[in-house]
């Protein structure tokens, strides 16, 4: 009886635990509680934080060949989730404020300049030029882009970039305000800003149509996530297939979520996260991120001088993608100095222009370096 006792003890989970284990599995809860506590993201969070917890499990065998999350893992490894995330991103995305604010697309090309600040500093730190090219995709603030680009350049850095990417996603509210409150001034902070036009429901149909013909000629590797993009808003913009709208933005929407969600999270394993490579990631993407919020604000002075005083700067921290979290951050914002300040329109346009941007950034360094 104490012989099966031992034997049973040594083939259990708790006698392969190691420190290293035990550390990502309380990374693992620390990301729940920010997640279910904290309102932190939690559609994205939980299934990546619930991922990190079952790949640091001992003995599951869940990444292991032929085991359960392996296999599901094979929609990231082939590019396949991220793309079916942009479908049903752009099934529930409205582009007017974008088609009635042509200059917010300047906005969001003015906030990937966080993923060439941190493209160079990870190469001051000695990371590859593809490797480099996945941390700078951080600073788009955009999860399935930055999937999408470092499983095709450096596929040994996707659970360190993916929880980098994720985790300053889900800390916008935290992260932004303070930059976008250094590099304003109150007056700017008080700025209203006229109503926009009404955009015409042709001007919405050419728009995905337009975009995607530009942008693959362009940048041909960008296609898959641009395509995407467009298609599911353009079934939306059609008004003609509402059962197809409806699949895209929830059912497909979420069930893919959850699969790219758990199947990253399970590649943060201990021995994959726990080096000082990952924390040089980490910290890349926080320079990256905050790169491009404070490149789209100051970006965002200089079109308030333009104007007259017409256009209010912190929208200018919607152009990272984070899609809606940063329009809902400026509007908070702008509302702490002037309640009757409403931006979260102005500030979409941004938002929207930055998905766009950051799927045309990783468009160019495919084309660059694969």
């Amino acid at each position: 009886m104490i012989n099966m006792l031992f034997d049973f003890a040594r083939s259990s989970g708790v006698a392969a635990l190691t420190w290293g284990k035990l550390l990502m599995i309380a990374l693992a809860c620390f990301f729940l509680f920010l997640a279910i506590k904290r309102g932190y993201e939690p559609y994205l969070l939980i299934p990546i934080a619930f991922g990190m917890l079952l790949a640091n499990l001992p003995l599951s065998g869940l990444m292991d060949k032929g085991g359960l999350l392996n296999l599901l893992y094979l929609g990231v490894k082939y590019g396949i989730y991220p793309p079916l995330i942009f479908l049903g991103i752009g099934a529930s995305t409205d582009f007017s404020p974008l088609i009635a604010n042509p200059k917010s697309m300047l906005l969001g090309a003015a906030a990937q300049v966080g993923v060439v600040i941190a493209f160079l500093g990870a190469l001051c730190l000695g990371f590859s030029p593809r490797e480099a090219a996945s941390i700078g995709i951080i600073g788009g603030a955009d999860g399935p882009t930055a999937l999408y680009l470092t499983q095709r350049l450096a596929p040994h850095l996707l659970g360190a970039i993916a929880i980098a990417a994720y985790s300053y996603m889900a800390l916008v509210p935290v992260i932004q305000p303070p930059i976008m409150k250094a590099l304003t001034t109150k007056a700017e902070r008080k700025i209203h800003m006229s109503n926009l036009r009404q955009v015409s429901k042709n001007e919405k149909i050419i728009f995905p149509i337009a975009v995607t013909i530009i942008v693959t000629l362009l940048v041909p590797s960008a296609a898959p996530l641009i395509g995407m993009l467009m298609l599911g808003n353009l079934l939306k913009e059609s008004g003609v297939v509402p059962h197809l709208v409806e699949t895209a933005k929830n059912a497909l929407l979420y069930t893919v979520t959850i699969l790219l969600g758990t199947t990253v999270g399970a590649t943060a394993s201990a021995e994959r996260f726990l080096t000082l490579q990952t924390l040089g990631i980490v910290a890349m993407g926080l320079v990256a991120f905050s790169a491009g919020t404070a490149g789209g604000v100051l970006l965002g002075k200089l079109m308030c001088k333009l104007s007259g005083g017409r256009i209010n700067p912190l929208i200018g921290a919607a152009g990272v993608s984070a899609v809606p979290m940063s329009a809902r951050v400026v509007q908070k914002v702008g509302q702490q100095e002037d309640p009757g300040n409403f931006l979260l329109m102005h500030a979409m346009g941004p938002n929207v222009a930055g998905v766009i941007g950051s799927a045309v950034a990783a468009g160019l360094l495919l084309n660059l370096f694969s």
